[in-house]
């Protein structure tokens, strides 16, 4: 882990690497470029090589739909469907509805919300089949009534994909699953194949590669955010459990060292005490060598004189998900600007937001918290807006509306005006 103090000579300069940016590593970059071209160009073909090619199945076209019946656990069905009715309920609650009223000049003037017709979803497989993902995504689809939610998903080297998997993704409303991921499937759902139609959004966190492929087909499709690998932040003060800061770290570094787990305290005491409970909790867990990994390349411990200072931080780096654990967290939570979500408490863990808690887990990552919000059911909404005039109220708009074509220099957009009146 790295450890950096407010007292160290380049501490300053230490920190730079925590004012963030979510730009790709140019060989990202080229390479899913050169993947999105064979698949605009040799559709399914290309979607099978690049699917063995990178790790995946070797699979014939007829293969790449899922028709398999789910054959998940009573456990896991209980727990799919207690998440899912969490977040069903905050998503219901943030729908848009449509509205109308009049203007100064008493025109009509509204907004009407429409579901997208045609969607995307990626869920990842990795390291770990993305139960949670698919319940966070698909059940906001459902909410905002999409008729037809496509989730591609990589499948392991036989061409299986997990039973609870399978099994949350058909619960919460998937109309069509794929055996495929990476940056092909995104390319897949953005252009189309024989097999996959196209889309008109993508939706769903990634590696580096699938979130470089939802940015490259931007303006092709609509994307929702870029989600990439988890990351967590915890802010804390002396008042805090430090094997609960520990806990909380090391559970968003199951994810993989490609995202970021960092603590921030105004306590050097509760630092050091923090350093050894990971060390100490780590030997406990299944995953150790792998989290070792992790804690080594991507996790990093800070002393700052101040919470102010670890505010900052917190906002010059944009974390996906803030874990803010200290006397007076409801007032330094209202000084956060740019993080996915905030957990405010001991008793709020990240893993709660995670699998239950009702909000999409689905965050920005790597700086994307900036300019990104986290994903919300209206994303899945088209918005259009309507105007209607009457006799009266264009009578009441014209001469406003002429001095605009004027002052512009449109005398046609005028005359479509006045020669109503004429």
């Amino acid at each position: 882990m790295k450890i950096l103090r407010f007292s160290d000579p380049a501490f300053a300069k230490s920190l730079l690497a925590l004012k963030r940016r979510s730009e790709p590593l140019p060989e990202v970059e080229r390479t899913v470029r050169e993947v999105i071209a064979a698949i605009r160009k040799d559709g399914d073909k290309a979607l099978i090589e690049l699917t063995a090619k990178f790790g995946g199945p070797q699979l014939k076209a007829t293969q790449i739909p899922v028709f398999e019946k789910p054959l998940a656990s009573v456990a896991a069905k209980s727990a799919i469907s207690a998440a899912r009715a969490n977040v069903r309920d905050f998503a219901l609650r943030s729908l848009r509805k449509n509205w109308t009223g009049r203007n100064r000049q008493g025109a009509r003037v509204g907004e009407r919300f429409d579901p997208l017709q045609r969607v995307g979803i990626y869920v990842p497989g990795g390291t770990a089949p993305l139960v949670s993902t698919a319940v966070m995504t698909v059940t906001l689809a459902a909410a905002a009534r999409v008729p037809e939610i496509v989730v591609t998903t990589p499948a392991a080297k036989d061409g299986s994909v997990n039973a609870e998997l399978l099994h949350a993704l058909r619960y919460c409303g998937a109309t069509e699953i794929y055996r495929v991921g990476g940056a092909q499937a995104v390319a897949a759902l953005a252009y189309g194949t024989d097999t996959i139609r196209p889309v008109q959004k993508i939706f769903g966190p990634g590696n580096a590669y699938v979130v470089e492929a939802k940015r490259q087909v931007f303006g092709r499709v609509a994307i929702d955010l870029l989600p990439g690998p988890s990351e967590i932040m915890v802010i804390a003060d002396a008042t805090a459990n430090p094997a609960w800061i520990a806990a909380d770290l090391l559970a968003q570094a199951e994810h993989g060292h490609h995202g970021s787990a960092g603590f921030i305290t105004n306590s050097a005491k509760l630092l050091a005490v923090v350093e050894k409970e990971i060390g100490k909790q780590l030997e406990t867990l299944s995953r150790k060598d792998y989290l070792a990994e992790t804690l080594e390349e991507s996790t990093w411990l800070v002393l700052v004189r101040s919470m102010k200072d670890a505010v900052a931080l917190a906002n010059d780096f944009a974390p996906e998900h803030l874990s803010l654990v200290a006397k007076d967290e409801e007032a330094l939570a209202r000084d956060i600007r740019t993080a996915g979500a905030i957990f405010l408490g001991g008793y709020s863990p990240v893993a709660a937001g995670d699998f239950l808690a009702g909000p999409s887990h689905e965050l920005p990552t790597g700086g994307a918290g900036k300019s990104f919000p986290g994903l919300t059911v209206d994303q899945f909404q088209r918005r259009t807006s309507v105007v209607r005039l009457d006799k009266t109220s264009l009578k009441k708009s014209a001469p406003i509306i002429e001095t605009f074509a004027r002052i512009e220099g449109l005398d046609a957009h005028g005359r479509s005006v006045m020669i109503r009146f004429s």
